[in-house]
């Protein structure tokens, strides 16, 4: 397995809002990069998914708020797949502050696999290079070690 690192930045001016502090929608936009950057990472690019037929709604999306991102405050976002059936699959990201340690959200996305007209698609049977990475990847941690 490739190693995988998190998604990293620093937070932009237009994410704050009057309080100097990342405004809380901006979190669940954190979430969607991370996911993306983990799939380039690991060698299955979105469009790469896209250009196969396939789609991949979200089917929930939450957010659990700590500590609060500021204006330029680096962070990391550490994705972790935590659940995939071949259909539909769950991911658990961790945002910690690169300035301080903390950890700052929590937030879990669901997805699931579908074709263009919104059916589900089984990826095991169908796909199954996409199956494979899905679960492969699936329990896989990022650590600190591994930067």
């Amino acid at each position: 397995m490739k190693k995988i690192l998190p998604y990293e930045r620093k937070v932009y001016y237009y994410e704050t809002d009057k309080m100097g502090i990342m405004h809380h929608s901006n979190y669940i936009r954190l979430l969607e990069e991370s996911r993306i950057s983990f799939l380039e990472q690991v060698g299955l690019p979105f469009n790469k998914i896209e250009e196969q037929g396939i789609m991949v709604p979200v089917l929930l999306a939450q957010c659990q708020y700590f500590k609060p991102l500021v204006f330029d405050e680096p962070f990391a976002v550490y994705p972790l797949i935590t659940h995939f059936n071949g259909v539909k699959f769950e991911l658990f990201y961790r945002i910690i502050s690169r300035r301080t340690g903390n950890v700052c959200a929590e937030g879990i996305t669901s997805h699931c696999f579908t074709d263009n007209n919104l059916k589900p698609i089984r990826t095991k049977t169908n796909y199954p290079e996409i199956y494979k990475v899905f679960h492969d990847y699936t329990g896989y941690a990022i650590t600190e070690t591994e930067e």
